[in-house]
């Protein structure tokens, strides 16, 4: 898990279960994408509520799941933020 510590002292992070992020103090979790079928059974990653591109179609949904993940690490989650 990644953490970014903003000069401030807010951090931010992809959401995950490998730390217990309570213990840092009060949470803002806000959702990062939309993770959702197609018609045609595939997968998309559409990271419109961080400003960012639809991702996909992807075969299944574990592959869109990994490039959501790899988007919002390179383009979101970074120091600049």
């Amino acid at each position: 898990m990644q953490l970014v510590i903003q000069p401030g002292g807010t951090v931010h992070c992809l959401y995950g279960e490998e730390l217990d992020l309570p213990q840092f103090g009060s949470l803002t979790i806000a959702r990062g994408s939309h993770v959702e079928p197609t018609e045609t059974g595939q997968w998309t990653a559409d990271l419109s509520p961080v400003q960012g591109p639809v991702l996909g179609p992807f075969p299944s949904r574990s592959d869109a799941l990994t490039a959501e993940r790899q988007w919002l690490e390179a383009h979101w989650l970074t120091p600049a933020r």
